[in-house]
């Protein structure tokens, strides 16, 4: 006979809310927070990577940006901002940084030259082709935790649930 699964972290926070709220439906939470345990998890997996090349997520980030844009690899600061998801002061910091380390480098843009336009420095652009490829490596030893079929089931979920919640609703008609 097959024992019983020790309950997770969450099952556990689940079953105290019963007991204390069992007027509330709190199964959200097993999604939910499970999904949020396991981006924590994740992300700690990953960093591990991007702290082998002197990078926190974010700089990773950037860089993977400017190498994704082709040749000449670089965008505007703002592009940048929209590409990795964050604020375009979030942004600047991470450029600075990446600047003083010869990643990147800072001109004024060929089409405006009001505008800026952060570029890899061919030593960025190494940097971030050696870090990608072990990156990959750590993504396949990550998802290799799940068989072939569990890996493309979870897939489509995801991507079904992150479509509808990135889609703008509909705006309401006249």
């Amino acid at each position: 006979m097959d024992q019983p699964q020790p309950l997770d972290h969450v099952a556990r926070i689940q079953a105290a809310w019963a007991r204390e709220r069992p007027d509330l439906d709190v199964a959200p939470q097993g999604v939910i927070g499970r999904l949020h345990r396991l981006a924590a998890l994740l992300t700690e997996e990953l960093s591990v990577v991007y702290r082998r090349y002197g990078l926190g997520e974010g700089e990773f980030d950037v860089l993977a940006a400017l190498r994704r844009a082709g040749d000449p690899f670089e965008r505007a600061p703002g592009e940048l901002a929209a590409h990795t998801m964050v604020t375009t002061g979030a942004m600047t910091k991470r450029v600075d940084r990446l600047e003083r380390a010869g990643l990147v480098t800072r001109r004024r843009s060929d089409a405006d030259g009001r505008g800026r336009v952060v570029a890899l420095t061919p030593a960025g652009r190494d940097l971030i082709d050696r870090a990608f490829a072990d990156h990959m490596r750590n993504e396949h030893r990550l998802v290799g935790e799940l068989s072939p079929v569990e890996a493309a089931a979870l897939e489509a979920l995801l991507t079904s649930w992150l479509a509808r919640l990135e889609t703008p609703p509909p705006q309401a008609g006249p």
